[in-house]
Parts: C-alpha cells; structure tokens; sequence
C-alpha cells in the first residue's frame, strides 16, 4: 500500500474502497448462494467496479464523442486516471464472477483479499492475475532457493528486456513516427519503423510481466506466464494465445462464452470481445479499430477451419501473421486518425512517397546489430539453448552462463539508466 501511495496518495483510498465494497460482495453472493438475490448481488458490485473504471477512464472520451454528434457542446472533464485502475479492475471482476460461479471460495478476511489486489509486482501494469491462481498460495507459500534464483533471472532479463531493447528501440520509433515527417517517410521505411515498434512494445511489456513474475516467485507466487513468443506464431489466433496471455484469457473466460439474451451468440460475443480488447487499451478511436482489426482476422481463421490453415506452407504462414500483426501495431501506435492514415497509405506508397529514402537507410545501417539482435531474440533462442545443454547434463554449465548473463544484463541495464530520464513501460498509461 506504501508502493502504492507513493505514486497515488489520494487513489489508494479509491483502491482500498474498491476492495471493500468487492469483499462485501463477495462475502453477500456466498451467503445467498443460488439464490436471485446472489445474482442481483452480482450485478450490482460488477455495474460498480464498471463504472468506476468507465468514469475515470471514458468519461473525457465519450463526452468528446457525444459533443461531436449533438448540438450540445459539454465540457470534457479531464479526470486524472489511478495508475493501475484497468488491471486491479479486471482482477477484481474476476474474483466476483469466480465467487458467483463457484470456481473459487470467498475470501473471508479482508486484509488478504486487499493484499491480492494491491500486490505491487502487478498492480500497476499487470499481468492480470487472477483470484483462483494463487488461492492457495496466500496462506500456504513455500519459498525455495530454486523459486529466489528463478525470480532474480527474470527480474534481470526483464529488465535488459527493457533498458537495453525497448529503450533504444524507441530511440528509432521517434525519429520516424514522433519527430519525423511521417508524409515524406519511405514505403520501406516506413516498415522498417513500424517492425521496431511491435518489438519495442514486446519487449517493453514482456519485460515488465518478467520483472512481475520474477518479484512474485521471490515472494513464493507462481503468476501464470503472460507471453510465449507471440511471433513465431503462423496464424493470428496462435498470435493472441501468446500475446498478453492474462487479458485474452480474461475476456475469452468471461465474455466469449456467456450468454447473451439468454444464450451464447457466436458473432455477437465475438464482436465484443475484440471490441473491449481494443477499448479496454484505451480511450481512443484507434483502439477501437486495432481490437476490431485484429477480432476481423480471428473471424476469418474461424471461418477458415484450423485443418484448413494449417494446410498453408509454413514460410508463407508466417509471412502472413507477421504483416498481419505489424500493420495492427501501427493502428495501435497511431492515435491520430489522420497520421494512422497517412501510415497505412505509406506502406503501399499511396501517398506519393518513394519506395526507400536516404535517411532510413542510414538509420538501417547504424542500427543494424540492435535490429538483428531484437529479431533474434524475439525466437525462443535462449530457451532452445539451455535445454539444450540441459539434455546434455550440463547443468553447471547452465547455471554458471545463466549466472555470468544475469550479472552482465543487471550491470549494463544499471549503467544506461545511470544518466536515463524517466522511461515508464508503456502499458503504464493503460
């Protein structure tokens, strides 16, 4: 909670009343189990937990929305948004639903329900952990050696992931799409940029979810993984099954196969999935675009068969997914409707522009090993590499290199943020 107010020292009230009002809930819907009022009970603490995340985080946006399609001109609010309030939200929700559908069994003390909530490895940029995870773990943990020296690699690599990758990466994304002259930027420039931008953000967000995990294996909780290597997947919907695992979970679990209008509609639940999946990043029209993008390839796939996709040449599957999933981080990137078209027009040159440009090209070339490395190191290399020597016996070997490496990253992360500004990770803002 000190964690926590030191960001926020008026929201942490907001945070402790959330979870006040959620552990009443909770404690309401066991006690009339299977009954109306346990549903009314429901309904009454998720419009709560809703509609505080709708007010801080869609009022300004739909006021702005509402001005633009009426003769009514309100004032748009700017409401200061808790850090953090999009995660523990959705951790609360899950816990509610969890409880009324009997997955899970109430929480009954208050301090360790708020504990769950505020655990500040993942409370301000996830993963989404939810109730039924660490269940046990909260008043049964039993921290080894093994779990201390797993959490401290992947604090280190998370945070090379983030110092020494993204950071620079970035360096590159705003030289072309910040600063830049997006309307002069080349066809193959402007790929090149955009291919350093869906980096940036894996490695800027899985560097965050590592450190997460790393600091609750530490404390003796295992968080479920939140990214696998989402591009070396050969379809979009193997590419959301390895991309921010805790949120394509969430909304599969709780809004994909919930009945709507007394059953479950098949394009109806789809459509709302990938719509809050967009939304939920944001309070932006090009989030909106980006979720639907992306739940429009899922429908196509589906449509498609599984049998039938995977009967395409992998070479040309992974062509596919990667133009697929680069193209909708460039939708992601762009709130600016008018710059996201200027974008998209650039990748076919229907903006007059050339097909290469003297500037990108330099910039190709003196950032060359940063780019290899990045691509290399989005491929489950490393893992490959310590099963490897590990099928050999090798252990020593492995836990010495590991050591040497965790030593190395810790060290050179350490140096390049001696003289660093604030760089926050990105889904902060989320």
């Amino acid at each position: 909670m000190i964690f926590y107010a030191w960001g926020e020292p008026v929201w942490v009230f907001l945070l402790i009343g959330s979870v006040t009002v959620n552990y009443v809930g909770g404690l309401l819907i066991d006690k009339f189990r299977d009954t109306k009022k346990a549903t009314a009970v429901t309904a009454c603490t998720l419009v709560f937990d809703i509609g505080l995340l709708v007010f801080f985080k869609y009022t300004g946006f739909l006021v702005e929305n509402f001005n633009a399609i009426s003769p009514v001109d309100l004032p748009v609010p700017h409401i200061e948004m808790p850090i953090g309030i999009s995660f523990f939200t959705f951790q609360i929700i899950s816990y509610i639903l969890d409880c009324y559908w009997g997955k899970i069994k109430v929480q009954r003390s208050w301090y360790k329900l708020l504990m769950y909530i505020s655990m500040f490895p993942q409370l301000v940029a996830g993963p989404i952990v939810r109730y039924a995870v660490i269940e046990n773990e909260i008043d049964n943990r039993v921290i080894t050696s093994a779990d201390v020296s797993e959490g401290i690699t992947r604090i280190c690599m998370g945070l090379g992931k983030k110092v020494i990758l993204a950071n620079n990466l970035s360096t590159i994304v705003d030289t072309f799409f910040k600063t830049g002259d997006l309307a002069s930027l080349s066809v193959v420039g402007t790929w090149y940029t955009v291919i350093v931008y869906a980096m940036q953000v894996y490695f800027d967000f899985s560097g965050y979810s590592d450190i997460a995990i790393g600091l609750g294996r530490i404390f003796g909780f295992h968080f479920d993984e939140n990214f696998r290597y989402p591009f070396v997947s050969k379809n979009i919907t193997e590419f959301w099954q390895r991309w921010h695992i805790s949120l394509g979970t969430f909304f599969r679990d709780y809004l994909l196969y919930v009945p709507i209008f007394g059953k479950r509609r098949k394009y109806l639940n789809l459509f709302l999935v990938w719509f809050c999946t967009g939304f939920w990043h944001g309070a932006n029209w090009n989030y909106i675009i980006w979720g639907l993008y992306f739940g429009l390839f899922i429908l196509i796939e589906r449509t498609i068969g599984n049998k039938n996709i995977r009967k395409m040449p992998k070479a040309v599957a992974h062509i596919y997914n990667t133009i697929v999933v680069v193209v909708g981080f460039g939708i992601f990137y762009f709130t600016d409707l008018g710059k996201l078209g200027t974008f998209l027009g650039n990748l076919v040159g229907l903006n007059g522009n050339s097909f290469t440009d003297k500037i990108s090209m330099q910039n190709m070339t003196a950032n060359a090993w940063l780019f290899i490395v990045s691509v290399v190191l989005c491929m489950p290399v490393i893992p490959a590499l310590k099963k490897k020597l590990e099928s050999k016996n090798l252990y020593l070997a492995t836990s010495v290199g590991q050591t040497v490496l965790n030593v190395a990253v810790f060290a050179l992360s350490s140096i390049l943020l001696v003289n660093a500004t604030n760089n926050p990770f990105i889904y902060w803002q989320f």
